[in-house]
């Protein structure tokens, strides 16, 4: 299979999973290459994720590599091919490359638990809040690239919906219920539309009232994406310079957590809704 000049987010992790089963087995990519009839520099394009490998080549590697878990050398074998294409292939030339490789993580993700303090997660905005938001952006973005975004932001939400919607917990802060982004009006749609979001049978909404002390995760915004098997599980974060993907287990276990901890001192779904119409009633 040809390389890959850019690889995405998910040709880069099957790659690194494979090197993780390379480094388990006590191989250098040199024993490695020998082993399996190839060059170095084709091990190390392949763990780069800049080369595609078939699922029966990911096999043979974690065979040879003595994995014996089978679940995760299928999940692995799933992950291959060229790049996935999907509907973010349109806004390849006009968004960041971190934005391209979220909406494929959504795509992918077999569920997906959201923490956030002072913003609503991008997957539960209205057009017009996430609108307010873009227009706040430093540096200023351009009119039309406010609304690259925005459409952006709102097709990612497909994952949401269908015939098999992936199951989501979102945990917000009542600090993120009243920022005011784009006005009373806006607001009052935004909380409008979460209570309706809540009521779904697969999303889980929960808040963080300002009454109810400390708690963990005041930081960025957490998202914890479950993979097809828990080694593959990735958390990302906004910050300012961008988006950023964690994957190792330490990590994983860490905002695992962070999570639990968060959503433990946080109202149950019910409590959260009837907060929510309560902020509706101030505006």
């Amino acid at each position: 299979m040809p390389p890959a000049n850019t690889p995405t987010l998910r040709q880069r992790r099957l790659g690194a999973e494979l090197r993780k089963l390379r480094e388990h087995a006590g191989l250098s990519s040199t024993a490695a290459a020998a082993v399996h009839g190839m060059n170095q520099a084709r091990v190390s394009s392949i763990e780069a994720g800049r080369y595609a490998v078939s699922a029966e080549r990911v096999r043979t590697l974690a065979r040879n590599y003595t994995c014996g878990d089978e679940r995760l050398v299928e999940a692995l074998a799933g992950m291959t091919g060229g790049r996935t294409k999907g509907w973010w292939d349109e806004y390849r030339d006009v968004l960041p490359a971190g934005l391209h490789d979220l909406a494929e993580l959504e795509h992918h993700a077999t569920a997906l638990r959201v923490a956030s303090v002072v913003h609503i997660p991008g997957l539960l905005q209205t057009p017009e809040h996430a609108r307010a938001v873009f227009r706040e952006v430093v540096p200023p973005l351009i009119a039309y690239e406010v609304e690259h975004w925005v459409s952006h932001r709102i097709k990612r939400q497909a994952v949401l919906y269908g015939d098999k919607p992936t199951p989501m917990t979102a945990i917000l802060h009542e600090a993120a219920l009243r920022m005011g982004f784009g006005g009373p009006e806006t607001t009052k749609a935004q909380l409008l539309h979460l209570v309706d979001m809540s009521e779904r049978p697969k999303l889980t909404l929960v808040v963080l009232p300002f009454g109810g002390g400390a708690f963990p995760g005041s930081g960025q915004p957490i998202v914890y994406a479950s993979g097809s098997v828990p080694q593959l599980d990735t958390v990302q974060l906004d910050t300012e310079h961008g988006v950023e993907f964690l994957d190792a287990e330490a990590q994983l276990t860490r905002y695992r957590s962070v999570l639990d901890r968060m959503e433990s001192c946080a109202l149950s779904p019910a409590e959260s809704r009837e907060l929510i119409h309560d902020l509706v009633r101030e505006l």
